[in-house]
């Protein structure tokens, strides 16, 4: 199926590693030129490199911490003319009310977040002034499936579903949609460090992460979500808006029974 994305500007956020490199890869396979961001600039030359092996797409990158306000609006005036924004970057902590204290949970939130709310309300007004745009949140399913153990991230998650759900309703008479998508568990390193933390609330020992690896249903890959940002992505999906569409196996519904 071709998506028709060819020659789209996309900015994706968080776009060094896991699901945001995915995404990236999978936009640039659609013939997406690119705005890759993230905090660490030798990871981002490292994707962009690999990107340009593979792809005959232009590939810019930005070395930003997104959880300042000020460098938010600096990365959007950096990037004008985009049609897509991929809203990734953040890495909420897992660890029940006691475990994440105030300083890590504000910290959190201020890059995940608000670090969505406000590129989402700095490039807004140029995806409007352009005639239109895409934006697709990529949330997590604890928003939808909270638990005590990851009280932040359930919480946090929760919050930008009502934002997309709550924008989306209406960024269509700006020709603007907005849609999320709420990945489960997902073979990353991100996903390492959260059964790490799991492991030692339930365990006593972060070495029996590997225990918590979910087998029914199995855990997702990126490329999985990478697949359904692209199609949210594309003028395919012009239908949707103000969704958030779960991608974790079944196992929000999983009954434990085959």
């Amino acid at each position: 199926m071709d998506l028709n994305l060819r020659g789209k500007l996309a900015l994706v956020t968080g776009a060094s590693k896991g699901i945001g490199l995915a995404c990236a890869r999978q936009l640039a396979e659609e013939g997406c030129h690119l705005h890759l961001a993230s905090r660490t600039k030798a990871d981002l030359e490292r994707a962009k490199e690999a990107i340009q092996a593979r792809h005959n797409v232009s590939v810019t990158t930005h070395a930003v911490d997104l959880s300042n306000g000020d460098t938010v609006r600096s990365l959007a005036a950096a990037c004008p003319d985009i049609d897509i924004l991929v809203n990734n970057a953040g890495a909420i902590p897992a660890g029940d009310l006691q475990a994440v204290d105030e300083p890590r949970w504000r910290q959190a939130w201020d890059l995940k977040v608000f670090g969505y709310i406000n590129l989402c309300r700095a490039v807004y007004p140029a995806m409007k002034a352009r005639g239109g745009g895409v934006i697709v949140n990529v949330l997590g399913a604890a928003g939808e499936r909270p638990t005590w153990g990851y009280i932040a991230g359930s919480a946090g998650n929760a919050s930008l579903m009502a934002f997309t759900r709550g924008m989306g309703g209406t960024s269509l008479v700006d020709h603007i949609r907005i849609v999320a998508c709420n990945p489960g568990l997902i073979r990353t390193e991100r996903m390492e460090t959260m059964l790490r933390a799991s492991a030692q609330t339930k365990f006593g020992d972060p070495a029996r992460w590997q225990e918590l690896i979910s087998t029914s249903p199995p855990v997702g890959t990126p490329e999985q979500c990478a697949d359904l940002v692209a199609f949210l992505a594309s003028d395919r999906a012009s239908h949707i808006a103000g969704t958030v569409v779960t991608i974790d196996g079944g196992a929000a519904h999983f009954s434990g029974v085959l």
